[in-house]
């Protein structure tokens, strides 16, 4: 491995936000999936929680959706609501999903700097009921056109592209590696490191 590109994970590793998660709530078009991946990856989000209680199981992040993206994340697949909740909670102060309801906040009311999960649904029917009924809350984008909806791709990238300004301000970016050890070794490994020898 060449000091680039043992450099360059080292630093993608050191901004890694262990705090900051997507849920992805029965969505089936691989492209969706695919173009999420891409934005987590950009963004420093290492683990995406996939919930299909009704589509079944993905078994194709590594085909159909985007290999590249696909392998430097962690993916969290359940096919059950309460479950992947109740995982959610161990790890995350705050569960928010998208959602055009009457008592939805905008997005740019939410504290994204702290630990905090956003759950987007499925591409016609949004989140589900009993899934909304587990969050903290609801958010929408706010939206000056006659479409009241964005692509499930889009939502996720200008909603982690919020959470990263924030989280910049917070210095949450300052290359200071934020994962807890184990885990860093384990992604330095994967990804070609030897050990934590360039961490």
């Amino acid at each position: 491995m060449t000091p680039e590109r043992r450099n360059r994970i080292t630093s993608v590793l050191n901004r890694r936000q262990p705090d900051l998660t997507v849920v992805l709530e029965n969505v089936h078009d691989p492209h969706n999936i695919s173009a999420v991946m891409r934005t987590c990856d950009a963004v420093g989000v290492q683990e995406l929680y996939v919930l299909n209680s009704r589509i079944g199981q993905h078994n194709h992040f590594g085909k159909r959706s985007s290999a590249s993206a696909a392998k430097w994340l962690t993916v969290h697949a359940f096919d059950n609501v309460e479950a992947c909740m109740d995982a959610l909670r161990k790890r995350y102060k705050k569960i928010f999903a998208t959602h055009l309801g009457t008592q939805s906040s905008s997005l740019y009311e939410l504290n994204l700097s702290e630990p905090v999960a956003l759950v987007f649904g499925n591409e016609h029917s949004g989140v589900s009921e009993e899934c909304l009924g587990l969050c903290d809350g609801n958010f929408i984008i706010p939206q000056v056109g006659m479409i009241k909806s964005l692509n499930i791709s889009v939502a996720c990238a200008v909603s982690l592209y919020e959470a990263y300004r924030q989280r910049q301000v917070k210095g949450l970016y300052d290359g200071v590696c934020r994962l807890p050890g184990q885990q860093q070794a384990t992604l330095a490994e994967r990804w070609g490191l030897e050990g934590q020898e360039a961490l």
